[in-house]
């Protein structure tokens, strides 16, 4: 993204992995660079402007010959071969600016997929203040879409095994309690 503002700031590059519910992949890695005019980079953010030029994200931009449209329908393509509409939640860290964005600059796909989150920043935020001691995983840092794809599928998978009970069974009265107290 050229910014963090979805009104004013644009996609660069897309990235998706398409997993079951127990986190095996079941499709390749879809990954597109999109076309911005210079304008656009151009008036990124200075900490945009560092990272992507520095990581190599500003050049493939400029090379690359697919617009956010031709980026949206190749998207949509790869979705509907592996989800059905309203199946499939996003999931990733921060995933609610992807969600602005996607709901911004790719309507179609927003609204392929189901509108609930996995946010795995969220759940390392908990482990953090829940469970001190706690290591935090190490991120590259990076910021490019492959390698954060990559990075947060890990992270999830070693939350699967570390951090939640792997025989956890539903409690209906726990939930009705819980239910309660958040007022619904």
């Amino acid at each position: 993204m050229t910014g963090l503002d979805p009104d004013t700031c644009h996609i660069l590059e897309i990235a998706c992995l398409i997993t079951d519910k127990d986190l095996n992949k079941i499709s390749n890695i879809f990954h597109v660079v999109v076309n911005q005019p210079l304008g656009i980079l151009n008036g990124m953010s200075d900490w945009c402007k560092i990272h992507h030029s520095k990581s190599g994200l500003v050049k493939e931009s400029k090379a690359s010959s697919i617009n956010i449209k031709e980026a949206e329908n190749l998207l949509m393509q790869f979705l509907k071969k592996y989800t059905v509409p309203g199946g499939c939640p996003l999931a990733g860290n921060t995933i609610y600016m992807d969600k602005l964005f996607l709901m911004k600059h790719l309507p179609k796909v927003a609204d392929h997929l189901h509108y609930r989150l996995i946010d795995v920043s969220s759940i390392s935020e908990l482990c953090r203040r829940w469970y001190p001691n706690y290591k935090i995983m190490k991120k590259s840092l990076i910021h490019r879409a492959v390698p954060d794809v990559k990075e947060s599928l890990a992270e999830l998978k070693y939350f699967k095994t570390k951090i939640f009970p792997p025989n956890l069974s539903y409690e209906p009265d726990y939930s009705t309690q819980l239910l309660d107290m958040i007022g619904i």
